[in-house]
């Protein structure tokens, strides 16, 4: 039931005033132009537009405003058509890219991949852009960016480990000396890595206070909610989107990471700043749209939490993976290297053969010239 709901408040996030708002920044999809520019024309239609900003939840359940489609400007829904051709060029040219790609490295197309990269569309229809394609469009939105995420949580988890796992094939190759010293390194940067001041949890009155002294140099004794929520709430339209919230933690990640230094990994922290953002909106976006209000905001600030004094556990406190699960991605490696190895042999030997085979033609190719040479020459001394 909680998932059915997340999704429909998604949903009227994607097409209630909320939607420029939301995609106003990079969400991320891999169709995230296409998404956009499709959004931006239907709102530029007088009567889509009105549809779109009186959208309910049963609206969106029961496709009614994609059938609103049909009442757009034909001027309007030319430019989908072309939005729309442009789009099916582009996700062919990637196919082809990615098809060509798995071809070198001897691996089989996944069809279930290639399937998937079309379904914010209807592929059927390569041609012109209809109520069919604006709910697609829709819904798969709706549902990638609840997974978006927890996509980029899994890719920085399997960084971590190829990551780990170099590390230690890197070790087996060193002299005993060399691998003590080389340890005894890592752990030196670990340690250091780890001595940090103390991190603020974010969202709390001591996070906030913070930015507003030291960002907006303002003292903290003054410190007002309303007035910091105008303050950065940088485009003025009375919400934190993802990107202003996230803004807002800079200075408590200045704090662990330097990109000077040789402990600190620039990828691990933006991943520290997607787990302050993903704590925040669970605190504080009561509605779940994604965004938080001025009255969301107030809100939280009259909560207990927002008194936390207590330190922001980091990455360092939070092991990314187990030994299990590094074992298990380890000989996913070395399988997938198997099998590369497997097709690379393949290859060679067809090659082999093929050379073989050319040489074949090559000295037939020899004798029935030496065939012709005769038969002419005993031609000649017969005239």
């Amino acid at each position: 039931m909680q998932s059915s709901l997340l999704g429909d408040q998604a949903a009227v996030c994607i097409v209630s005033h909320t939607v420029n708002t939301f995609f106003s920044q990079d969400t991320g999809l891999h169709y995230d132009r296409y998404l956009r520019e499709v959004i931006e024309y239907l709102e530029k239609d007088p009567h889509f537009r009105e549809k779109l900003q009186n959208a309910s939840i049963e609206d969106i359940k029961q496709g009614k405003l994609a059938k609103e489609l049909d009442f757009v400007h034909r001027n309007f829904r030319t430019k989908l058509d072309e939005l729309k051709r442009e789009e099916m060029n582009r996700l062919r040219m990637l196919i082809k890219a990615k098809h060509d790609l798995q071809d070198r490295n001897g691996r089989a197309m996944d069809r279930q991949a290639l399937l998937k990269q079309f379904e914010h569309l209807n592929h059927v229809n390569p041609h012109t852009f209809e109520v069919e394609d604006l709910d697609r469009l829709i819904q798969s939105a709706t549902k990638d960016l609840e997974n978006f995420d927890k996509t980029h949580h899994d890719e920085f988890k399997r960084y971590e480990m190829m990551k780990e796992h170099e590390r230690r094939e890197h070790l087996k190759k060193m002299s005993e000396e060399d691998r003590k010293k080389e340890e005894q390194h890592y752990e030196e940067m670990k340690k250091k890595h780890a001595n940090h001041p103390k991190v603020n949890h974010p969202g709390s009155q001591d996070q906030l206070k913070e930015v507003w002294h030291e960002a907006d140099g303002l003292d903290p004794e003054d410190f007002d909610p309303r007035t910091f929520f105008k303050m950065h709430d940088s485009n003025g339209d009375g919400y934190f989107d993802e990107s202003e919230l996230e803004a807002l933690f800079t200075k408590e990640l200045e704090k662990v990471y330097n990109p000077k230094n040789e402990e600190d990994d620039m990828i691990e922290m933006e991943e520290e700043r997607l787990r302050m953002r993903e704590h925040v909106m669970k605190e504080v976006d009561s509605n779940q749209d994604r965004l938080v209000s001025m009255d969301e905001f107030i809100a939280a600030t009259k909560k207990e939490e927002f008194h936390d004094k207590n330190e922001w556990e980091t990455l360092d406190h939070n092991p990314f993976y187990t030994e299990e699960e590094l074992r298990e991605y380890e000989q996913q490696l070395a399988h997938e290297e198997h099998d590369l190895n497997k097709k690379s042999a393949e290859l060679q030997k067809q090659r082999e053969e093929l050379e073989k085979k050319q040489e074949e033609l090559d000295h037939q190719k020899m004798g029935l010239k030496q065939v012709d040479k005769k038969e002419n020459f005993v031609i000649s001394l017969q005239s």
